[in-house]
């Protein structure tokens, strides 16, 4: 895939996550808000940052230091974990202001962390990706642990009431939302991961 065609797939998928409104598609609030919740940060993301990657709108070629894969990982986890606590999660859920907060953090530390992996100039390429392997995978991990949490509590940890037409109790509507966490969050950092693994064992055979 193309950058143009990536950074356009990027804009894509948020324009949906965030224009459709999930929360009357989907069968669950708690699933549409997970559903939105992947899409940005596992999804559109990392097609920007490949969209970016090696162009002059490249972020890590402006700012280097700023732009550590470690630190990005130490980020999105403060981010997503504080969001998800039930008192933070209420507060994006009920007002305009916490959900814009919420999806803007969710964006800039996705954003920051593909970067931080995926961007920068070849001749320093090798040895950010190989520290970008060991952030992308920690935040599989940390998606990994905190999907299972929220998929495997026994009672709902957030107060959302499923619509009439749902269905769904809030708790299997919880158990839904952890479920795409785990399937989607943990694996598309997994994969990226593995990906810049596969290319550094390329680049030493070459």
């Amino acid at each position: 895939m193309s950058g143009r065609s990536a950074l356009v797939l990027g804009l894509v998928v948020l324009a949906a996550v965030w224009l459709v409104p999930l929360a009357d598609v989907l069968p669950g609030p708690f699933l549409a808000h997970m559903t939105m919740h992947m899409g940005v940060v596992a999804v559109a993301a990392p097609l920007l940052a490949l969209g970016v990657a090696g162009t002059r709108f490249d972020p890590v070629r402006r700012a280097p230091r700023w732009l550590a894969p470690i630190p990005a990982s130490f980020g999105e986890l403060v981010v997503v974990w504080g969001w998800h606590a039930p008192a933070l999660h209420q507060v994006a859920r009920e007002t305009a202001l916490g959900f814009a907060l919420e999806q803007g953090s969710f964006l800039a530390t996705g954003v920051w962390l593909w970067a931080s992996a995926l961007c920068g100039d070849e001749h320093r390429a090798a040895s950010r990706r190989a520290v970008g392997v060991v952030a992308l995978l920690l935040t599989s991990m940390h998606m990994t642990l905190l999907g299972a949490l929220i998929a495997l509590a026994p009672r709902p940890l957030y107060a959302h009431a499923c619509h009439r037409a749902s269905s769904l109790t809030p708790l299997e509507d919880q158990q839904i939302g952890g479920a795409i966490m785990l399937a989607v969050g943990a694996a598309s950092y997994l994969a990226g991961g593995v990906a810049l693994s596969a290319r550094l064992v390329r680049e030493a055979r070459a």
